[in-house]
This record gives C-alpha cells, sequence and structure tokens, in this order.
C-alpha cells in the first residue's frame, strides 16, 4: 500500500487596501513575513515533494513561490490550477482525485472555506479555521487519488505558534 501525503497552505494574508479584483489582491508584509516563517519552519520536516499546485490568485501564487524559494523547488515543479481557486472546495476535491498518481505527495496553495473544510473532512483532527499561511499535511494509505477519503492529520502549522 501506497501513501498518498497532501500538504495543504492557505494563502498568506492578503491587502485590502488596493483597489483590485479578488484575483489580483497582494499579500500584506505580515503575510509575506508568515509565509517566510511557516516555509521555513516546514523546510526543518525534510519532506520530498513531487509537486506543487497553486491557485492562480495573486495571494496564493505569492505565498506559493516563498515556500518555492525557501525549499529551492524550481519552477517546472509548479502548476498553475484554477481549480483551487475555490471557495466551497467542490472543486478542489475533484482537483484531488484526478491528480497523476506517479506522484505520491503534494503541495497545494488555495483559500478558505475549501481547505478548512476539505482538511476537516479527509483529515482525522477538526480544526475551526486553517488561518492565512496555515498548512496541514494529511497521509492517505491509497494507491491511487481517486480512493483519497480518510487520511490522518500528520501537522498541523499555524503562523502565531512560531512568531517570536
Amino acid at each position: 500500500m501506497n501513501i498518498k501525503k497532501i500538504i495543504f497552505v492557505r494563502h498568506a494574508k492578503s491587502s485590502w487596501k488596493y483597489n483590485v479584483s479578488d484575483m489580483d489582491r497582494p499579500l500584506k508584509n505580515r503575510g509575506i513575513d508568515d509565509a517566510g516563517i511557516i516555509s521555513q519552519e516546514f523546510k526543518k520536516l525534510s519532506l520530498s515533494i513531487d509537486f506543487i499546485y497553486s491557485s492562480p490568485a495573486n495571494r496564493a501564487l505569492s505565498t506559493c513561490k516563498i515556500f518555492q524559494k525557501c525549499l529551492n523547488h524550481s519552477e517546472n515543479m509548479l502548476s498553475i490550477t484554477e481549480d483551487l481557486y475555490d471557495f466551497g472546495g467542490e472543486c478542489v476535491l475533484e482537483f484531488i482525485k484526478s491528480i497523476d498518481n506517479e506522484l505520491n505527495s503534494v503541495m497545494l496553495f488555495g483559500h478558505n472555506h475549501a481547505f478548512t473544510s476539505l482538511v476537516n473532512i479527509l483529515g482525522d483532527k477538526i480544526i475551526d479555521n486553517l488561518p492565512t499561511s496555515g498548512l496541514v499535511i494529511i497521509d492517505f494509505n491509497v494507491d491511487s487519488w481517486e480512493y483519497v477519503k480518510f487520511g490522518q492529520t500528520k501537522k498541523i502549522m499555524f503562523p502565531k505558534d512560531y512568531r517570536l
């Protein structure tokens, strides 16, 4: 039996001070700092990641780039995926079930309420809210992504737990 691993990362805190579309909203400085903190802490786990998928929204992709830089992942390990620009979770779940079975460990950058909902449905620990820059790792004992249903929540990382 294989293990499939999903690392869910909610985008960092975004700024509302610019008159831009939801898709184009940039990160706040605190968001940049928090994403940096969590990416550094995550790096200490030394987990291998086969591929990274990000929502096309500026705040998610910017968060993703902070992690990629910290983890030294190349650009060709990233796919920008419309299905992750989802707030309910249905599109994200359909996307997960369609991931190539050659991949065993994927990192997803996206949004709430979809990510809080999915980590609660798929994992075995309940969280009230996945905060901005929050990260949750869930392992699944399945050979195929299409069978992802009930996993084990392996790690929960919230910025407030790591800020100095």
